[in-house]
């Protein structure tokens, strides 16, 4: 079986689920060649479990302060002359299956070329309709045009009778602790000075802020630190909780870990709104649109949850890969959720 595997590498939450599925599919026995798009490959970092890995430019948002899409740069900046290019250059007759994370160039390819494709993304979810108003009927459209698939097989907290999967995350790498002074924050799209104008006055924490720097410093109680896998995830061990804004896998982790978790949704971004409307729903978060010092206050306060076990969810899928997804994916879902009865195809 040999597989292309295309990841959108826009957000880094996408790419946390290959490196899941990789060492599952290489057990699986299934040959797997990777491609990444949607970021520039010199900002792409520890990637060596991908191998010889292809990028492409394919399509992003572009981002504003505050957390805000900036419509007109996304609609402006995003080549679709070179997305088609790229779409039509791709070779997959070689491959017996394509794999999406939500990457358009292997999507389309696959769809023009009538290659069977498994997509397996958070977006993917919003093929279905999901307990989050009518955002999820809005998404789906999206979905279909940004990345279509044969087999679409989402990923999220609870399976909601749907084709969904448990989140596709890697086992926690530290032991938790619970450090009560000390707050991990990515919110990328913050400005310094703002974090800094929000936590100057909470002066019993420490807050150790990720995002795209060279290097690391500190004002007062602000910990400014660069991006850093194994460094985020001694924090995430060993901090009280996560501010950040409400994307899928980095919400994901901190329920793994056993965190509080506090969530800015993007502006203008439709499925983090959706994200934030079901985590308020299953009370797995706090949700706040606007910083507000009270609010903030009362979510330091509050007590840690009890860290949540997610299902070997990389190891199904594999197998189900390996075999040519011959068994129906509703099946799969129900093995993996460990159900006897649900899930509709």
């Amino acid at each position: 079986m040999k597989v292309l595997y295309g990841v959108q590498a826009t957000g880094n939450g996408h790419i946390t689920r290959a490196r899941v599925m990789a060492p599952a599919l290489k057990q699986a026995g299934v040959d797997v060649d990777y491609l990444f798009s949607g970021r520039p490959a010199d900002e792409l970092f520890d990637m060596e479990l991908f191998g010889d890995y292809q990028t492409r430019r394919g399509l992003t948002f572009y981002m504003g302060e505050g957390a805000k899409v900036k419509s007109w740069d996304t609609l402006t900046r995003n080549s679709l002359s070179t997305l088609i290019r790229d779409i039509k250059s791709l070779d997959v007759q070689s491959y017996d299956l394509i794999l999406s994370d939500f990457e358009p160039v292997t999507a389309w390819a696959a769809k023009l070329r009538g290659k069977k494709s498994i997509g397996i993304a958070h977006q993917y979810a919003f093929m279905h309709k999901l307990p989050d108003g009518w955002r999820s009927l809005m998404l789906r459209l999206g979905v279909q045009i940004f990345a279509p698939v044969t087999i679409p097989v989402g990923v999220h907290w609870d399976h909601f009778n749907r084709t969904i999967v448990p989140p596709l995350i890697s086992p926690p790498q530290y032991s938790r602790t619970v450090d009560e002074g000390l707050v991990l924050v990515y919110l990328p799209f913050e400005t310094d000075e703002t974090l800094i104008d929000w936590f100057a006055s909470f002066t019993d924490y420490r807050f150790h802020v990720y995002s795209k720097r060279s290097f690391a410093h500190s004002i007062n109680n602000v910990h400014f630190k660069p991006l850093s896998r194994a460094g985020f995830e001694q924090d995430l061990a060993a901090c009280s909780g996560v501010f950040s804004n409400c994307g899928f896998g980095l919400a994901s982790e901190t329920m793994q870990y056993g965190k509080k978790f506090l969530t800015k949704p993007m502006q203008g971004q439709s499925e983090q709104r959706s994200n934030a409307i079901l985590l308020d729903r299953l009370q797995l978060a706090t949700v706040m649109d606007d910083f507000q010092p009270r609010d903030f206050q009362h979510w330091l306060e509050q007590p840690q949850p009890e860290p949540q076990l997610f299902q070997d969810v990389a190891g199904g899928l594999a197998k189900w890969i390996a075999g040519d997804c011959s068994e129906p994916a509703s099946d799969v879902v129900r093995s993996i959720w460990g159900l006897s009865t649900g899930v509709p195809a």
